[in-house]
């Protein structure tokens, strides 16, 4: 293992800003593996970890292919993890939408430029990543439609669902996207949790790297292949959206079955405590994404079902 800064930023009044990043293995750039680049992902760090104590110990005991480099960048955003921010503390832009950035731009563009111009032409890229609504998931696999996705590919990692989504304009400013323009394989790996440690998903997303390399040959390990992926187009998710703002009282979460008509959540008053409304299921389906916080308001979408075959 040798850890290395991958860009770094002199600071008046505080310790530099560094993006650190630790390799495995010698010859061509093969996987990089990116964690967080927002202050919240707090689970998106601790998969990171766990990954790079894995890759330490397969490479002490010679699994790690010749000829094969990793790189693994737990964090991209280390400032704002210090103070509990999820975007950039001074000018709250978003790293993820900085793409391919610019090194004469804002301080984002230029973190983003520095480190894209060190990972941009590995051979598959992997980024554990947030969702823009707070809330859990099933585990899955998420690609963008740039015309470079690779579904049969992705299929390789062995995760209950593989996500398809058409791009919009803002994408073309995040990694993902950006890798896959310069020709990497670019995936995004959701796990249940983003601002607390769900040991089982990050397990599970740990497991799914480790057999994806495994069937690149790129290292040795052998475990069950995990599930027969399920691929998914976005456009097809079924959103239930809230009337009413209020307390958000979650029945159901990611992963139950739920038929037609079956309560989801209540929406309850704030100040006199009684429902408002009650969303129920508009079909047979798995609940794919739940809304987790205690507030909600109006006309948000707090779950995303997916349709069960009739």
């Amino acid at each position: 293992m040798r850890k290395k800064v991958i860009y770094e930023i002199k600071s008046l009044y505080r310790d530099n800003f560094r993006v650190t990043g630790y390799e495995f293995g010698e010859g061509e750039e093969s996987v990089c593996i990116v964690g967080n680049t927002r202050g919240n992902e707090i689970q998106q760090i601790y998969v990171c970890s766990q990954i790079v104590n894995r890759f330490k110990r397969l490479e002490e005991e010679g699994k790690i292919r010749e000829g094969h480099k990793i790189l693994v960048i737990p964090s991209i955003n280390p400032y704002s993890v210090n103070i509990q921010k999820r975007f950039w503390p001074t000018d709250n832009t978003d790293i993820n939408r900085m793409f391919p950035g610019y090194h004469l731009g804002e301080t984002t563009q230029r973190i983003a430029a520095g480190v894209f111009e060190n990972i941009k032409n590995y051979k598959y890229g992997m980024q554990f990543t947030s969702f823009y609504m707070p809330g859990k998931f099933t585990p899955h696999v998420r690609m963008m439609k740039t015309g470079f996705e690779d579904v049969e590919l992705a299929k390789k990692f062995g995760m209950p669902y593989i996500i398809l989504r058409n791009t919009r304009p803002y994408d073309t400013t995040t990694l993902n996207y950006n890798w896959q323009i310069w020709e990497t394989n670019a995936f995004s790996i959701y796990t249940t949790a983003t601002n607390v440690i769900d040991k089982a998903s990050a397990n599970m997303a740990i497991r799914s790297v480790l057999t994806f390399l495994n069937k690149e040959d790129i290292v040795d390990y052998h475990s069950h292949d995990g599930y027969i992926s399920e691929v998914v187009d976005d456009r097809d998710m079924i959103s239930v959206r809230t009337k009413k703002a209020g307390i958000f009282e979650g029945i159901v979460n990611v992963g139950d079955e739920v038929i037609k008509g079956q309560p989801l959540a209540n929406i309850i008053a704030p100040y006199e405590g009684h429902i408002v409304e009650t969303l129920e299921a508009p079909e047979d389906s798995i609940v794919f994404f739940a809304h987790d916080e205690p507030i909600t308001y109006a006309n948000t979408a707090v779950y995303k079902l997916i349709q069960r075959e009739k």
